[in-house]
C-alpha cells in the first residue's frame, strides 16, 4: 500500500527532484499548448536550476510529495511582499503517471495548511486561463476568479484566482 508524505524540500539535497517534478509535470501543459522556451521562456516547464534556486533564495519554500520513497510531486507557497496576509502557491505539480489519484488536492491542502499556521488569510494563483479542466478543478475546490489578463509577451491569457483561509 503506498503512503503519501509531505515534507518540506531540503534546498541543498532536493534540488534536482524538484526541478526534475516542475519540468516532467508542465512539460505536458507545455506540450497541449503549444508552449515553447522562445513564445513561454517562464513557463515551469522550462525552468533551469539556476531560476529553481533564485526562486528559493527569494523566499519560495517548497514541498515535495513523496509516494512512499518515489518524488512524485510538489508545490510551493510564497509570500505576498505587499501584504503579510497573502501568499501565492506556486509550482503545483505531479507526476504525470501518478495523476489522478488525489496527490493534487493533498498538496493544495498541506500548502494552505501552512499558509494558515503563517497566518495568512488568503491565497493566490495564477494559470492559463484557457486551460478549461485545471480552472475548473481550483475552482471545484473553493477558488475564485479576479482577474483574466493579456500579457503581450505570452501566447495565452492568464487567470488570477483566490481563496480565502478560514481563520
Amino acid at each position: 500500500m503506498s503512503v503519501l508524505e509531505i515534507v518540506k524540500a531540503d534546498a541543498s539535497k532536493d534540488l534536482e527532484a524538484l526541478h526534475k517534478i516542475i519540468r516532467d509535470s508542465f512539460l505536458t501543459v507545455a506540450e497541449e499548448f503549444n508552449l515553447t522556451k522562445e513564445n513561454a521562456p517562464t513557463n515551469p516547464a522550462f525552468i533551469t536550476i539556476e531560476k529553481l534556486e533564485d526562486s528559493i533564495t527569494s523566499g519560495t519554500v517548497f514541498f515535495l510529495a513523496k509516494d512512499n520513497i518515489e518524488n512524485v510531486g510538489c508545490v510551493a507557497i510564497e509570500p505576498d511582499k505587499q501584504d503579510s496576509s497573502n501568499f501565492f502557491i506556486e509550482r503545483l505539480a505531479v507526476i504525470p503517471e501518478k495523476r489522478h489519484k488525489k496527490t493534487g488536492i493533498k498538496l493544495l491542502d498541506y500548502a494552505l495548511s501552512v499558509i494558515k499556521s503563517r497566518k495568512g488569510s488568503s491565497a493566490g494563483i495564477a494559470i492559463i486561463n484557457e486551460n478549461v479542466q485545471l480552472k475548473k478543478w481550483y475552482q471545484d475546490y473553493g477558488f475564485t476568479e479576479t482577474l483574466i489578463k493579456n500579457f503581450p509577451h505570452l501566447p495565452f491569457t492568464v487567470c488570477f484566482m483566490r481563496i480565502d483561509i478560514d481563520g
